[in-house]
């Protein structure tokens, strides 16, 4: 197992080193001491898994799981149970608290071996729920100032793809996170959004008029007064208005 580790307390990362190093489940261990190093070592190596820190500066991990590639296996190394629940909704296979003994790290990386060694069927299904990792009941998990938090989806008003990333609206804020437009409108939270060009969708619950453009397209304005262009491939999602 290719493990990655991270936690800004030397102590804690020394200690995890002295007993994951030689281990018979790992085949390759990394370490990072926060997350932006956590996310600069995931674009460069491939992990089969994380363990985490949750309390760390800059973002959380809490806000550092929802961000790692689908299909990576996670688990918490920490000193509170109060983020437990959190840590659970974003699909971690274990919740490690400290101190803990080598006895209960072995305990963590044999249900880790065990998620990664499940039949196929199984593990897609996993892939799936990390691609997601969100809630249902028209909610949406977001990052702000480093901590998630719960967005009601509609209070969002439009979501804009930017590169690898969507840019989700509800002002006077938004929110960014990385995800194609087309996965967050496969989410079944989100699915009352409508694309209307392929660089963004709407929530036609905030949508306050639809002008006619010349060539097919159409200009719509939000309740924020946000005006969107419409493309003609998509115009015949919106009844007249």
């Amino acid at each position: 197992m290719r493990l990655l580790i991270v936690d800004d307390e030397p102590p804690a990362l020394a200690k995890l080193r002295h007993l994951l190093q030689g281990h018979p489940a790992i085949s390759a261990l990394a370490e990072a001491g926060d997350a932006e190093q956590a996310l600069t070592l995931l674009a460069q190596q491939r992990f089969d898994a994380a363990l985490l820190d949750i309390q760390m500066p800059g973002q959380s991990g809490l806000a550092l799981a929802a961000q790692l590639p689908p299909g990576l296996l996670c688990a918490f190394s920490t000193a509170y149970d109060a983020h437990a629940v959190q840590a659970f909704e974003l699909n971690a296979v274990d919740y490690l608290l400290k101190p803990y003994t080598a006895e209960r790290l072995d305990e963590t990386l044999r249900r880790l071996q065990a998620r990664l060694a499940a039949p196929a069927p199984a593990r897609r299904g996993l892939v799936a729920a990390l691609q997601q990792l969100q809630p249902l009941g028209g909610q949406w998990l977001v990052t702000q100032r480093g901590r998630l938090q719960r967005l009601d989806l509609a209070d969002v008003q439009w979501v804009a793809a930017a590169d690898n990333y969507i840019e989700l609206h509800a002002p006077p804020h938004s929110y960014l996170e990385r995800r194609s437009l087309a996965e967050f409108l496969q989410h079944p939270a989100a699915a009352s959004f409508l694309r209307v060009h392929r660089c963004h969708a709407v929530n036609p619950a905030h949508i306050q008029t639809l002008s006619a453009l010349p060539h097919g397209e159409a200009l719509l304005t939000l309740s924020s007064g946000q005006q969107l262009r419409v493309s003609r491939s998509y115009r015949k999602q919106l009844a007249p208005r």
